[in-house]
C-alpha cells in the first residue's frame, strides 16, 4: 500500500507534506479536532520513507511551514494591525518565525533519512524520540516557542492522562506513538501490523488509565475569587483618554465583590506605570485592606534609579507583594535586533524600549492567606518554569492581555495551554484577561468557567487550593527528554546491529 506514496515525485511529496502539515492546527483549539494530530504527523512520516535526506528535510520543513503558517498567522495581526508595523515588516517576522519553526522539522527528516532505519524501529523508537526531543528543543532555545506541540492539542484525548507524570511533552511522545503506529498499519507486514495495533492500543489504555489517577489532594479551605474582564479595545487601551475610564471601570467593577477572599485584574490593567497611580493604588488598597480581601493586577514598573522597565504584578490587601515577568515576548517586550535596526524602528514609530525580565528566582505570590504561582502572558507557556513556585503554591494565578491577537486563533490555542499547566501540576488555575478568554481551571485541566470574548465580565467561583505533588512537579521535563533520548538510542543501536 506504500508503493503510491513512494512513486510519489518528489515536488508533489513537498505539496503534500504542506497540506498534511496545514492539517495540524484543526486538531487544537479553536476547532478541537485532536484526531487529526496523529494523522497529520503519520502522513509526514509515511512521505519521508524512501527518500534521500535532502528530500526529507525538504518535505519536513514544508509540514512544519503549513503547520505554523495555518495555527500562528495571528502573529500578523499582532504585529501589524495591533503593533502598527508596516506590513512588509509584519510578514517578515511572521514568516520569519514560520520558518525557524518549519526547520526544526525539516531536521528531524534529514536526520531520519540518514539513519536509515527500518519501517517499524524508524515508526516506533526512532522517529517519536526525535521528534520529542525537537519538540522539547524549540520550546527553550533561543527563547522557545512551543506553540503547537503536539501534547497541547491532544488534552481531551485518551492521552491526557500522561500529563501528571511527563508534562506536555509526555503527551506529545504519546501522540508520536500513535502516528508511527497507525503509519505502520500501512506499510507493515501482517506480523509488524500487529505490533502497530498493540502499540495503538498499549498508549491509548495507559493514557486513559492515568487520567483517573489524582495526584493531588484539596485543602480544607473554600477560596472565593473574581476574575476581571475589563474589556478595553487594545486599539484604545494606551490612549491617554482612556486611563481615567479604565481605573474606573475596574474600581466600579470589583466594588460589588470586596466579599471575595481575591480578586484579580488582567495584565497591565491599568495602562499606567505604577509610580505614576500612586494615589489611585492607594484607594484601591485601603479598600482591599478593609475588606479583608486580596487584590492582584497588572501594571508596567519603571525602576527610577535605572530607567528598566518591568511587566510587574502587584498584590494588595493585607499582604503586599511583587512579581517580575521572567520570560518575555521576543518583538513585542524586547528586540533582539542590533542598534541600528531599532533605530529604524524607532523612525517607523514602533515600539523600542526593552521590557527588562525580572529575576529568576521570585518567591511565590501570597494572597489572603494562601501561596500562588504567578505568570504573565506568555510566561504559561513554559510549564518548567512554573515548577520554580511548586510544590509550595495551591494554586496557578496567570494573567494576559490577549487582545493583541484579536477575533483569531490565538486566545482560543493560548487557554489550551493554560489548560494544560493545570492539569501538569494537579491545580486550579485562575486566569484573568483583558478582552478574553478569562477562566477558572480545574485541576484536571477542564475548563470549570469562563467569560465571554470582547465582553466586559466578572467571573466568580470558589475553589479549593491543592497540595502535594504529581510527578510531573518532581521530576519537571527531564524524566520525557531521557525517555526519548533512550528510544533515539536503541533505534540506532537496533539500526547499527543490523548494518
Amino acid at each position: 500500500m506504500i508503493d503510491p506514496v513512494r512513486r510519489l515525485s518528489d515536488g508533489w511529496a513537498i505539496c503534500i507534506g504542506a497540506l498534511s502539515g496545514a492539517l495540524l492546527p484543526f486538531g487544537f483549539a479553536p476547532f478541537g479536532l485532536y484526531p487529526l494530530i496523529p494523522v497529520s504527523l503519520a502522513a509526514l512520516w509515511l512521505l519521508w520513507d524512501d527518500r534521500g535526506p535532502t528530500v526529507a528535510a525538504r518535505v519536513g520543513f514544508a509540514w512544519g511551514a503549513g503547520a505554523f503558517l495555518a495555527g500562528t498567522y495571528w502573529l500578523y495581526i499582532s504585529i501589524h494591525i495591533f503593533g502598527r508595523a508596516p506590513a512588509p515588516l509584519a510578514v517578515f517576522l511572521m514568516l520569519g518565525l514560520v520558518a525557524i519553526m518549519a526547520a526544526y522539522t525539516g531536521l528531524v527528516g534529514y536526520l531520519a533519512a540518514r539513519i536509515g532505519a527500518t519501517m517499524p524501529l524508524r515508526l516506533l523508537l526512532v522517529l517519536p524520540g526525535a521528534w520529542v526531543i525537537a519538540e522539547w528543543l524549540r520550546g527553550w532555545l533561543f527563547s522557545g516557542f512551543p506553540w503547537l506541540s503536539l501534547g497541547y492539542g491532544l488534552i481531551d484525548s485518551p492521552l491526557s492522562g500522561f500529563a501528571p507524570v511527563l508534562g506536555v511533552y509526555g503527551v506529545s511522545l504519546a501522540g508520536a506513538l500513535l502516528a508511527g503506529g497507525l503509519a505502520l498499519l500501512v506499510t507493515g507486514r501482517s506480523y509488524q501490523r500487529l505490533v502497530a495495533a498493540s502499540t495503538i492500543a498499549a498508549v491509548l489504555v495507559g493514557g486513559q488509565s492515568l487520567a483517573g489517577v489524582q495526584w493531588t489532594e484539596s485543602g480544607d479551605r473554600q477560596f472565593r475569587v473574581a476574575l476581571i474582564q475589563g474589556a478595553v479595545p487594545q486599539d484604545r487601551k494606551w490612549l491617554p483618554s482612556q486611563l481615567e475610564p479604565t481605573k474606573k471601570l475596574y474600581l466600579d467593577l470589583t466594588r460589588s465583590h470586596w466579599d471575595r477572599d481575591l480578586v484579580v485584574w488582567p495584565e497591565a490593567a491599568i495602562p499606567a506605570i505604577l509610580h505614576e497611580e500612586s494615589d489611585f493604588l492607594e484607594t484601591v488598597q485601603e479598600e482591599a485592606r478593609s475588606t479583608d480581601t486580596a487584590l492582584v493586577l497588572g501594571m508596567l514598573e519603571r525602576d527610577p534609579l535605572d530607567g528598566r522597565y518591568f511587566n510587574t504584578l502587584i498584590t494588595l490587601g493585607d499582604q503586599q507583594a511583587i512579581y517580575r515577568k521572567r520570560h518575555l515576548v521576543p518583538f513585542g517586550e524586547y528586540f533582539p535586533v542590533p542598534e541600528f535596526v531599532r533605530e529604524w524602528m524607532r523612525l517607523m514609530s514602533l515600539p523600542y524600549s526593552d521590557i527588562t525580565p525580572g529575576p529568576r528566582a521570585q518567591s511565590p505570590l501570597p494572597l489572603a492567606g494562601e501561596l500562588a504561582a504567578p505568570s504573565i502572558c506568555y510566561e504559561d507557556a513554559f510549564g518548567a518554569e512554573l515548577l520554580d513556585f511548586l510544590p509550595e503554591a495551591g494554586l496557578l494565578l496567570n494573567v494576559s492581555n490577549d487582545a493583541w491577537f484579536g477575533d483569531s486563533f490565538a486566545p482560543h490555542q493560548h487557554l489550551q495551554i493554560a489548560r494544560m499547566r493545570a492539569l501538569e501540576t494537579g491545580r486550579f488555575l485562575l486566569r484573568a484577561t483583558n478582552t478574553g478568554i478569562s477562566a477558572l481551571i480545574g485541576p484536571y485541566g477542564s475548563v470549570l468557567a469562563r467569560s465571554p470574548q470582547f465582553e466586559t465580565h466578572v467571573l466568580t467561583a470558589e475553589i479549593q487550593p491543592r497540595f502535594g505533588s504529581t510527578p510531573y512537579v518532581r521530576m519537571g521535563n527531564v524524566a520525557v527528554v531521557v525517555l526519548a533520548v533512550f528510544m533515539l538510542i536503541v533505534g540506532l543501536f537496533s539500526v547499527a546491529r543490523q548494518a
